[in-house]
């Protein structure tokens, strides 16, 4: 049953490309990404997932994804996939095993309240060819009401290319329009939270975030090296691919890994992130992004820990360990 959802669409779109085959000659099997919907995307660009099936176990999935040679956010570096695409297509996943698998409707938002990995930074390298990336996920501690998906906690381990690349946790809630609307007040408007969306401050240095452009920084200086303010550019294509009403969670990640990286000598690649969400971050007042280095090993392993506060309050706390870049 759980499969219904996508076969008769990946069969439609099947026939669509043998009809317009003239020589007779077929395939043997095609690929196409999942309807964009189901990941929450406008861009089709954008959505990584290929396919989804039931694994072995009980209330376990199989969902496969491709991740391009070349992105113009999550693009390699030094050789190696960026691991915060690996964030993504878990986000992605979690989404779409929510619609497809437990019939959440594609209007209710998810929320992130905990994403972490762990990972092992040689399967990240890249080839000649676009990544194959297969997630075999685990559902627990799955809450419902009634028959509606209230909260879910999934636990991932994830293969690049036949190798074991990392493990993963996603920790999220179902809303449905309505409860969102209670839960966010005025803020729910988009369009009202766009209208009032602060100017965009001034970017840091890209080289001290690892990043080649300033389009795609998201801290801010200030007088202070362990403080920045959130930059959040609305119009940008990858972290805001649709009008949203606060500050997204893909960029919150963005921002604590851009800060670990700050605060961290050479060019870093985080092995690990954890990343825990008290509270929404709004459009229309400033966000500062604190970084404190919290210990380093002999193998130069480096812990950050990376705060988020609006108002005075903690809106994501993080906890980053970084190893140098091979």
């Amino acid at each position: 049953m759980a499969s219904a959802t996508l076969t008769p669409y990946l069969r439609d779109q099947h026939h669509k490309i043998e009809g317009r085959s003239a020589d007779g000659n077929r395939p043997s099997a095609l690929t196409t990404t999942v309807p964009r919907e189901y990941v929450h995307r406008t861009a089709v660009s954008e959505v990584f997932l290929t396919n989804w099936r039931r694994g072995a176990a009980a209330d376990s999935w199989v969902v496969s994804a491709q991740w391009p040679r070349a992105h113009t956010f999550y693009g390699p570096l030094h050789g190696l996939h960026d691991p915060i695409l690996l964030i993504e297509t878990v986000r992605q996943t979690g989404i779409l095993l929510s619609h497809v698998v437990h019939r959440v409707p594609l209007d209710h938002p998810i929320i992130w309240q905990r994403v972490r990995y762990d990972l092992a930074p040689q399967a990240l390298r890249t080839a000649q060819r676009p990544a194959e990336v297969e997630l075999h996920i685990t559902d627990h501690d799955m809450v419902f009401r009634g028959k509606r998906l209230v909260s879910a906690l999934q636990e991932f381990r994830i293969v690049c290319d036949g190798a074991e690349l990392a493990s993963a946790t996603l920790d999220y809630s179902c809303h449905s329009p309505a409860v969102y609307r209670r839960l966010r007040g005025e803020y729910s408007d988009v369009a009202l939270a766009n209208s009032r969306a602060l100017p965009l401050p001034e970017a840091v240095s890209p080289q001290l975030v690892a990043r080649e452009h300033d389009r795609d920084v998201v801290l801010s200086p200030t007088d202070r090296p362990d403080l920045w303010q959130l930059r959040v550019d609305t119009s940008h294509p990858v972290l805001f691919d649709h009008p949203v009403d606060h500050a997204p969670g893909m960029l919150m990640v963005e921002a604590a890994r851009q800060a670990a990286q700050a605060t961290t000598p050479g060019i870093t690649l985080p092995v690990s992130l954890e990343c825990s969400f008290s509270r929404y971050a709004e459009l229309d007042a400033p966000s500062w992004v604190q970084a404190r280095t919290t210990g380093r090993d002999d193998d130069d392993r480096r812990q950050v820990e990376v705060t988020v506060e609006q108002h005075g309050q903690l809106v994501v706390s993080a906890q980053i360990t970084s190893v140098p870049t091979p």
